[in-house]
């Protein structure tokens, strides 16, 4: 995926993925001049902050900075 699809399916800007990328957060192969993520790692960035979240936290009214 390139940085731009991950920044749109995250919902986030492209500088959050390029910084999530060179500080190893994300892994992410050069291509050129730019940058592509594999849709796994992506898939699972997304999974793993899905099982932080707890509906009774929304419940309480305790909703996570993000």
């Amino acid at each position: 995926m390139t940085v731009a699809e991950v920044a749109d399916l995250m919902r986030v800007s492209k500088m959050t993925v390029y910084r999530m990328i060179h500080s190893g957060e994300i892994p992410a192969v050069r291509v050129g001049k730019s940058f592509r993520v594999p849709q796994s790692a992506v898939q699972q960035l997304i999974d793993a902050g899905l099982g932080e979240w707890s509906g009774r936290d929304i419940a309480r009214g305790e909703v996570a900075n993000q």
